[in-house]
């Protein structure tokens, strides 16, 4: 790893999971009757995807009226989302008459760090760290004091798990950045 190497963060979220609840319930096979871009299988899996078209996301969707949401990029595409299911269950006289509240699980985001990293040293040096080539080429990192995962490559690319938040993504990716600047230091 070259010493003087100024690391240049670009990270980008690439999905956000969410929860939420409808408060009525679902007649699922009557969704998937109605409704196209479905699939409902309940021996296999109690609810029934939904993939919506714009924007690009999936949803889980259980007869209880919870929900799962996967594959926004940002909160307004979640809902978004979130409001073409409704639109689609008022279709079959479902009518949801509350703004449902909206709880972030997971935020997934990608970028590079513009540095290149010597995996085999990290994996040795760098804490809470798992790095088995044979298996995998990145290095799973967890980040003390966050929520956040890290898999780094050896060209500087990262993506990043665990976290709720633009800000945590930030701040988490900035900790790691300043880690990694003091192992190189040594």
């Amino acid at each position: 790893m070259p010493k003087k190497q100024i690391a240049k963060k670009e990270i980008k979220i690439v999905n956000i999971v969410v929860s939420t609840g409808l408060e009525k319930d679902i007649p699922l096979e009557k969704m998937a009757a109605t409704l196209p871009n479905t699939e409902y299988n309940p021996e296999q899996f109690p609810g029934l995807v939904l993939r919506i078209k714009e924007p690009k996301t999936s949803a889980l969707i259980f007869s209880s009226g919870k929900v799962v949401c996967t594959g926004a990029r940002t909160m307004e595409d979640v809902d978004r989302s979130i409001q073409s299911i409704i639109r689609s269950l008022k279709k079959m006289n479902i009518f949801v008459t509350i703004k449902p509240e909206i709880t972030v699980q997971n935020i997934v985001a990608s970028g590079s760090i513009g540095m290149d990293l010597n995996l085999n040293i990290l994996g040795v040096k760098l804490p809470n760290t798992e790095y088995e080539p044979e298996q995998f080429p990145g290095l799973v990192h967890k980040l003390r004091g966050t929520n956040a995962t890290f898999l780094l490559f050896s060209n500087g690319k990262i993506v990043c798990t665990g976290t709720k938040t633009e800000k945590e993504v930030d701040d988490a990716t900035d900790k790691l950045i300043e880690n990694l600047k003091k192992m190189l230091d040594k």
